[in-house]
């Protein structure tokens, strides 16, 4: 009897001892302080489907290897009609969103109380179609101070830094040679935003205006109320998604964003 009375309490601490290590590690869990991003691939125009598939999959890493943020994923008009709205986004799950590719209108319930959620102190990562996203709504567009216009054909550009010691650019020689589907845009906002990224003369990109000099922007951040905004036009090809240095670019705007790093350079 004392044996089994002995080999039953051995079993209540191992279990006990189980079910507080569960417990530890969800503790440890949630005072590492990762963030959460909901990541919106949902398309209602043209779909860039294999740097979405991998963009995905890229920043997953980015946030595990770096341990700074975790992802959900929106992909599409039901998801978006579920986790964008004001009633979910309250609920506090995120710190901030990444329209991922997002093309055309894509059906925010409430596309006012989701920037006011914006406002209120959560981020906004736009990653190249981001700014071919609500042409419609001229809300979203002064939320994210670009709008695509047109591209060519992909090209290689030498892209200026003009923030040397932002986290999204501080890892990047004075001029980054990259090749990618550079994006034109319909205004030039640089009185309004931070540039981080440009160009000193069109892409050579087979259109009338190539080569021609000028000041065009790829890369971006603001204020916006108390959130904050990081925008890269870069982002179209497969290669520049498994490039480290475009990787280390997107970390460190993401952490900008989140106030986790104001200077210097970010590792993965």
């Amino acid at each position: 009897m004392r044996t089994l009375t002995a080999v039953l309490a051995l079993g209540i601490l191992g279990w006990l001892g189980v079910h507080a290590t569960v417990e530890q590690k969800e503790n440890r869990t949630m005072q590492t302080g990762k963030k959460r991003l909901l990541v919106v691939t949902h398309t209602a125009g043209f779909r860039h489907a294999d740097s979405i598939e991998l963009g995905e999959k890229i920043l997953a890493e980015i946030g595990e290897r770096s341990g700074v943020f975790t992802v959900d994923y929106c992909r599409d008009a039901s998801e978006v009609q579920k986790m964008l709205t004001p009633e979910f986004l309250n609920e506090g799950k995120y710190d901030g969103v990444i329209f991922l590719n997002t093309t055309g209108d894509i059906g925010i319930p409430d596309l006012k109380a989701f920037l006011e959620w914006l406002k209120s102190g959560k981020v906004f990562i736009g990653i190249h179609a981001a700014a071919d996203t609500y042409h419609n709504r001229p809300e979203y567009l002064e939320m994210l101070q670009g709008e695509f216009a047109y591209h060519g054909r992909q090209t290689k550009v030498v892209a200026k830094v003009e923030q040397p010691e932002h986290p999204a650019v501080a890892h990047l020689a004075p001029e980054w040679v990259v090749f990618d589907e550079i994006y034109l845009f319909k205004e030039n906002n640089r009185p309004r935003v931070q540039v981080l990224l440009s160009m000193d003369r069109h892409p050579d990109d087979g259109t009338p205006q190539a080569g021609k000099e000028g000041d065009y922007l790829l890369a971006w951040c603001r204020e916006y109320g108390k959130g904050r905004v990081f925008y890269t036009a870069l982002g179209h090809r497969l290669d520049v998604w498994q490039d480290e240095a475009y990787q280390r670019h997107l970390l460190g705007g993401i952490k900008w964003a989140l106030r986790l790093q104001e200077k210097g350079t970010v590792k993965l």
